[in-house]
């Protein structure tokens, strides 16, 4: 990539990574903004500051929330509403911003968590529910705008301070190093990885095993998240909506 944009809410977190990217690659020009994703003024003029007249080749979505860690019974209603929609809120105003700059064959990264489709522990019921909301909005964006590239990802056990917040590395007791989903999303943005756009993919998984499956995982719903068994099943099943 030539030109990179880094949006988040702290900026002095934004400005050391820039600085990490600037030393390894010189002609990449980093653009920070120090943004609330949370609202729609902020991101539209982030985006529509970096883009300029260009187009956007790849965007990697990647805010989120863990909001209240309750169970449902316990939980404050306003509070487990407002993680669900703070997570939805940063992904809708992200997507419609990429969209007014996105290029033709667009590739998007939706960091995601496997807390959307798997019952680690009770008190992540929030959480879960806006990762899967989160799932739904960009598996749309992909229905809408087939043109464009969509990938779920699951990135791994990185000790973030949203994964210590919920305590996940040491509850499953073990970490990945921030490398793995990193090199995972720079191949997925490649145009070897276009047979799995659409598909929910964990960076644990094997890349050379994944190619050695392209064409039947092409072909099916596997690694898709839906309703399982037949018709629904099938690769070839179509909605008979008519507009």
């Amino acid at each position: 990539a030539s030109r990179i944009a880094l949006l988040g809410r702290r900026e002095q977190p934004l400005l050391d990574t820039k600085a990490s990217i600037e030393r390894k690659f010189a002609n990449v020009a980093v653009f920070v903004a120090s943004t609330d994703l949370t609202k729609k003024s902020e991101v539209d003029a982030a985006f529509a500051k970096f883009v300029g007249n260009g187009k956007i080749n790849v965007l990697v979505s990647n805010a989120a929330t863990i909001g209240p860690i309750e169970i449902i019974k316990e939980a404050d209603g306003d509070e487990f509403l407002d993680g669900i929609q703070q997570n939805l809120r940063n992904s809708l105003f992200v997507a419609q911003a990429f969209l007014r700059h996105a290029a033709p064959d667009a590739v998007v990264i939706d960091v995601n968590s496997s807390a959307a489709h798997v019952n680690f522990t009770p008190k992540f019921a929030s959480y879960s529910v806006a990762k899967l909301a989160v799932f739904r909005l960009w598996d749309f964006l992909a229905y809408e705008n087939p043109e464009i590239s969509v990938f779920h990802l699951q990135p791994g056990v990185v000790r973030t301070g949203m994964n210590k917040e919920s305590g996940g590395a040491d509850a499953v007791g073990f970490e990945d190093h921030v490398s793995l989903p990193a090199s995972f999303n720079v191949w997925l943005a490649s145009p070897e990885a276009r047979f799995l756009k659409g598909k929910f993919l964990w960076a644990n998984w094997d890349v050379d095993e994944l190619k050695a499956q392209a064409k039947e995982l092409e072909a099916s719903t596997q690694l898709n998240i839906g309703l399982i068994g037949w018709p629904f099943g099938e690769g070839s099943w179509k909605s008979m909506w008519k507009s």
